[in-house]
């Protein structure tokens, strides 16, 4: 049996679980729910579970948006973009079908050029909002809620930092990879 990470199968009718819709959703409403329960105590259950489906609906709808727009530009299924995801970001192996190398080299173009792209504006933004509430937080004789503000903002933005340049040399991995493997012809 093959491991989920392999992504095998997924020019077949065999999908991961993971990769389903609805098991995204459903885990976004049950964590939605519990963090509303938890701030808002369980009196709060009726707008906790509107507004999570509310939420999740819209984070859903979004989410297969971008999953059909990630396959018309590198030419797959809508249902294989996840099970691709996988095989770059986790090491998996490289297709051996022609097309299918071809519209994985075109993904990890395609998540490489908007890590780059959007690395010029969200990581100046994140860092006006992490240390600027630290900042707020100091400016208002708070120094204790300014500390932990403080060195959650280094602790987050070190940890961003060190996840996308993994995630750039991961891609890197998959691109050399694609390109040192001929695709075998049957």
């Amino acid at each position: 049996m093959e491991s989920p990470e392999s992504g095998k199968g997924t020019a077949s009718g065999d999908r991961d679980w993971r990769d389903r819709w609805w098991v995204f959703g459903l885990l976004a409403l049950v964590v939605w729910v519990g963090v509303r329960l938890l701030l808002s105590g369980l009196h709060a259950w009726p707008s906790a579970l509107v507004g999570g489906v509310i939420y999740v609906g819209w984070l859903t709808w979004w989410m297969r948006r971008r999953r059909k727009r990630d396959a018309r530009a590198v030419g797959t299924d809508a249902d294989n973009v996840p099970g691709m995801d996988r095989r770059i970001l986790k090491g998996g192996d490289v297709p051996d079908d022609p097309a299918e190398r071809e519209a994985m080299a075109r993904l990890v173009d395609r998540r490489q050029e908007r890590l780059v792209r959007n690395r010029r504006w969200a990581f100046p933004l994140l860092a006006v909002i992490f240390f600027g509430t630290s900042g707020l937080w100091f400016a208002a004789g708070s120094a204790t809620s300014g500390g932990v503000m403080l060195a959650a903002a280094v602790v987050f933005m070190s940890w961003m930092v060190w996840q996308h340049r993994r995630t750039l040399r991961r891609l890197e991995d998959m691109r050399r990879r694609l390109a040192e493997q001929p695709p075998v012809r049957a």
